[in-house]
């Protein structure tokens, strides 16, 4: 049973207004502007990188359709379980530039105060929950969200953002199959770019896509381009409505593909040629998506040149800011973890401080 690929908007630039999404013409522009602020601020971020200025970077280079087209399609209210290559998902949704660039510096600025690798941040009041580096372990976290949610009768979905590695993992399974038997108003968004960090789609399943994984489970399953914002936002409106009526989940295979490297520390060379990228960025899902507002004269050259500079200079204003900030406070190692501190975490507290107050050009502690 093959499932035919979902497309609004093909490679050529057709598109099917039968399955046009209804956009009002201020949210295109809106998504625009966020994918275009994605990829610049991708492409800044490598820079500070490769400078030394933070340590660590996880690209999203060419999936910006997918995450944020899906992160359209929810309500304020949804809740999101990211992976980690969806930095416009939160962006959409408010998580302001200095926080994101100060949480790579782990400054005193970044909201989970330096614990966490760089590209490892949450956004609480965008209902936007940590990355977390283990592959796969939001699947069931999300489905348990999306049953509580439930059970309280509360009308909220939960999407969780997962790459198709983790499809090999046993999370994928145990959030699926518990989805498909308590009919959770889930929505399992995979973005398939092809490959998990060096390994190609064809080493992670035998399966013939990815969706059709979500028969064996009891659930709908939707194949898309995830290259095509229009048929990314319709796959998932679809999906969330489907939930909220009590429906069940679905499992949306949004077919995409890492033009980057897998992160700052990866060389994609050593296991990919530079004419498969090539023929990739000829998909490009920016310019797909541009070509699609200049033809409703939305957009042209002139506002494209305005963007790109406004764009710059916010980023460039976001990073000179965190850079301002010191690293968090010392006393915040004991915060965040209990209401009131224990009698041991207490001692060891001070403990500490008093360590620095005695050796204050040397603050490690033995």
């Amino acid at each position: 049973m093959a499932l035919e690929l979902v497309q609004v908007i093909t490679e050529q630039g057709s598109l099917n207004r039968k399955a046009e999404p209804a956009i009002p013409d201020q949210d295109l522009l809106v998504l625009y502007r966020t994918m275009v602020l994605t990829r610049q601020f991708d492409d800044r971020m490598m820079k500070l990188q490769r400078q030394g200025r933070i340590g660590f970077y996880l690209q999203s280079l060419g999936e910006e359709a997918a995450h944020i087209g899906a992160a359209y399609a929810l309500g304020p209210k949804d809740w999101i379980y990211p992976s980690y290559r969806e930095p416009g998902a939160a962006f959409y949704r408010g998580f302001p530039l200095t926080k994101y660039v100060s949480q790579l510096m782990g400054n005193a600025n970044d909201p989970i105060k330096g614990r966490q690798m760089p590209v490892h941040f949450s956004y609480r009041e965008g209902n936007f929950t940590s990355v977390s580096s283990p592959v796969g372990t939001q699947i069931p976290q999300a489905t348990g969200t999306a049953w509580a949610a439930k059970l309280a009768k509360d009308p909220i979905v939960v999407l969780a953002f997962f790459g198709e590695g983790a499809t090999s993992e046993g999370d994928f399974h145990v959030g699926l199959n518990f989805a498909g038997v308590f009919k959770t108003p889930s929505i399992f968004f995979c973005r398939n770019n092809g490959y998990a960090i060096s390994v190609p789609l064809s080493r992670q399943t035998a399966s013939e896509s990815i969706a059709i994984k979500a028969k064996a489970y009891g659930i709908e399953g939707v194949r898309v381009d995830g290259n095509d914002i229009l048929a990314v936002i319709k796959a998932t409106r679809e999906a969330a409505d489907r939930g909220r009526r009590g429906d069940g989940a679905t499992l949306i295979e949004a077919v995409t593909y890492r033009r980057g490297a897998h992160s700052s520390s990866d060389d994609p060379r050593m296991y990919r040629t530079d004419d498969e990228v090539e023929r990739q960025t000829l998909l490009d899902p920016i310019f797909r998506f541009r070509k699609y507002l200049e033809e409703k004269k939305l957009w042209n050259d002139q506002k494209e040149d305005m963007l790109q500079e406004e764009l710059k200079n916010e980023i460039l204003s976001a990073v000179t800011e965190s850079e301002k900030f010191g690293p968090p406070p010392v006393e915040s190692l004991f915060e965040d973890v209990f209401a009131e501190l224990t009698p041991e975490l207490k001692e060891q507290q001070q403990y500490l401080m008093d360590h620095l107050k005695r050796h204050p050009r040397t603050p490690e502690v033995k």
